[in-house]
């Protein structure tokens, strides 16, 4: 087989543009064979690229070099086609393709390159096996479903960025080789050759250098920027991924959440799904724990309810409920009615799945049998059934699934342990049920309807998390987040770590973590009480933030910023299930690339220019 040369041959118009009015023009189309069907004296090419398929005629009769080339031509072949288009025959239309009106009656056809039998094919809806994706990730980019991916991926990230121009933001760059400084995940380093022994630090964030450009004068900074982390991978985490970054100077909590959310007003508008002007809910993390279980609440179901107040003391005695703790309630929409069998199994799976932490379920249908109790069951479903009107505008009913969690008497010692630990683990539950009855519901599917995107602010996060295995406090956000200023002129910062509250706040949507951000420190004397409230001496504060410190002497205006996940963004527009299907170039999840072959060892020579040895090898 020899091959054409493409010459002075120019593409006309792409596979996604014919249509019939268009009937009657020659045209040049250049793309992919994505499939062939020889019908002896005719042969059909649908010919693909990036804007769609159209069907490509090789009638032997008309033209028989062309003709003798398709006969030729497989799957995957690079080919230009010049002819004629015109309206496909009666009853012959294709309704499923958006040029299926019209083909290319070709005069020319030629070969511009060959290609193997690819190990799938890119016309496939879907390759079950994920490996095989990556290592023919070139392959697998083809498909129109990935193609799609990246350019709602596209239009996203300009209509981000022409919004953040639009109020003021400048795009600055920061760098890629930096200093370690704790971010909350181990650093990726790069040896230094000029200074052996020396280490760079990709960035996990920009956090520091936003910040001093905000003590730089620039008031309003962002960019769509490149970040590293080195830990354990999952379906919604890589070890390189973009972020949304961006700081204010002199704003209130306010002034940053609308400008996110008017930058997602955007981003979602040009990936075709046009958000009410209407501003984002807001609660505080303490609410979003006792009412949701989780700082990341999914607002497509209903809250948890307190149902204490309707248990007195003799009853908690009855149940054999502990008297101090609080008994949860929550509804499950539109699971149907369980049959006794089904739910005498679902009480013994959810009874399963506490083991030994103290928990037990009520079987609230089983108290109306008690005339005694029959009370109890009847206030319990009001107070749900008040939630649920509160939620979608209608009363629990029959087919919802009411589920009310109590404590069984001794479980204090896991309460005293984490005070929000029985919120946490009933808002678990809360989440495998929703997952295990989807099918019913249907709350958890996704359309272009604004309506199934539930936007959330959760704001007073915890300024410290107790750590213990280092039997210490951690930052809960980073060191740079400013705490409430009445918890720092209280003394809690040395007294009582664990009630402080930060200034930082997170975007959630459908129960995925978006963004966090916060109000950051912008004075010295607090950010070195910040240091030591972590058990970092004066002199190690120095030494790792030396240059930021000093920074904050030379008038630094209050300021806040935040950083949002712009795969994550991109993930949930493109209805994906994973960040791999919305970044180009994956890692799996044991951070290996498996198109290039990467990570992989390095010569002798080039350890010894880096002044580096190996130890140990996998």
């Amino acid at each position: 087989m020899t091959l054409d040369f493409l010459g002075t041959l120019q593409r006309t118009h792409t596979c996604g543009e014919p249509r019939s009015p268009q009937a009657g023009q020659a045209m040049t189309l250049m793309g992919w064979v994505n499939r062939r069907r020889d019908h002896g004296n005719l042969i059909f090419l649908d010919l693909r690229d990036r804007t769609g398929i159209t069907q490509i005629v090789l009638d032997k009769e008309i033209s028989p070099e062309a003709h003798a080339k398709a006969e030729v031509a497989r799957p995957e072949y690079v080919v230009a086609a010049t002819g004629v288009l015109r309206r496909r025959d009666e009853g012959l239309a294709n309704p499923n393709m958006p040029t299926g009106e019209v083909e290319l009656v070709a005069h020319t056809l030629l070969l511009l390159n060959d290609a193997r039998t690819p190990p799938f094919s890119p016309a496939e809806e879907a390759i079950a096996n994920e490996e095989v994706r990556l290592k023919y990730r070139y392959l697998d980019l083809r498909r129109a479903e990935m193609q799609q991916n990246f350019a709602i991926r596209s239009r996203v990230a300009i209509a981000i960025r022409n919004y953040l121009v639009s109020q003021g933001f400048l795009e600055i760059e920061t760098p890629f080789m930096t200093r370690s400084t704790p971010e909350g995940a181990r650093d990726y380093l790069v040896p230094s050759r000029v200074h052996p022994g020396h280490f760079y630090a990709l960035p996990q964030s920009p956090q520091i250098f936003k910040q001093i450009l905000m003590v730089s004068g620039f008031d309003r900074y962002f960019q769509i920027a490149r970040c590293f982390r080195d830990e354990d991978l999952r379906a919604d985490r890589q070890p390189e991924f973009t972020q949304i970054d961006l700081e204010i100077s002199f704003p209130q909590m306010a002034t940053i959440f609308a400008v996110v959310e008017g930058f997602l007003r955007a981003a979602f508008s040009a990936a075709g799904v046009e958000l009410g002007a209407e501003p984002f809910l807001r609660m505080t993390y303490d609410q979003a724990i006792q009412r949701y279980g989780i700082d990341k609440p999914d607002m497509r179901l209903p809250a948890m309810v307190d149902l204490s107040a309707e248990l007195t003391a003799e009853l908690r005695t009855t149940l054999k409920i502990d008297p101090a703790l609080p008994v949860l309630g929550f509804t499950i929409p539109s699971v149907g009615e369980l049959s006794g069998t089904a739910r005498k199994a679902l009480l013994g799976e959810i009874r399963s799945g506490f083991g030994d932490c103290g928990l037990d379920m009520l079987d609230v249908s089983r108290l109306r049998t008690n005339p005694s109790l029959t009370p109890l069951a009847e206030a319990i479903e009001a107070r749900l059934s008040a939630e649920m009107h509160r939620f979608n505008g209608s009363a629990h009913g029959t087919e919802d699934l009411a589920v009310v969690i109590t404590p069984k008497p001794g479980t204090p010692t896991m309460w005293n342990y984490d005070p929000q630990w029985i919120y946490k683990r009933v808002g678990g539950l809360r989440l495998e049920l929703a997952r295990k009855f989807a099918d019913r519901h249907k709350l958890f599917q996704q359309t272009r309807s604004a309506a199934d995107f539930k936007f959330l602010w959760v704001t007073d996060f915890p300024m410290y998390e107790w750590n213990e295995e280092t039997k210490s406090w951690d930052a809960a956000h980073h060191p740079f987040t400013s705490p409430h200023e009445e918890d720092i002129q209280s003394g809690a910062l040395v007294n009582d770590k664990g009630a402080v509250r930060a200034l930082a706040y997170d975007v959630v949507l459908n129960g995925t973590e978006l963004g966090s951000g916060s109000i950051r420190i912008h004075r010295k004397d607090v950010q070195q009480e910040i240091f030591r409230s972590l058990g970092m001496s004066d002199e190690e504060a120095k030494e790792r933030f030396g240059f930021f410190l000093d920074a904050l002497e030379y008038g630094t205006p209050p300021h806040g910023g935040i950083a949002l996940g712009l795969d994550r963004i991109v993930m949930i527009l493109a209805g994906a299930a994973s960040l791999r299907e919305v970044i180009a170039f994956p890692k799996t999840a044991k951070a290996i690339d498996l198109m290039v072959d990467a990570p992989t060892t390095v010569s002798d020579q080039q350890l010894r220019e880096l002044s580096l040895r190996v130890t140990a090898r996998s």
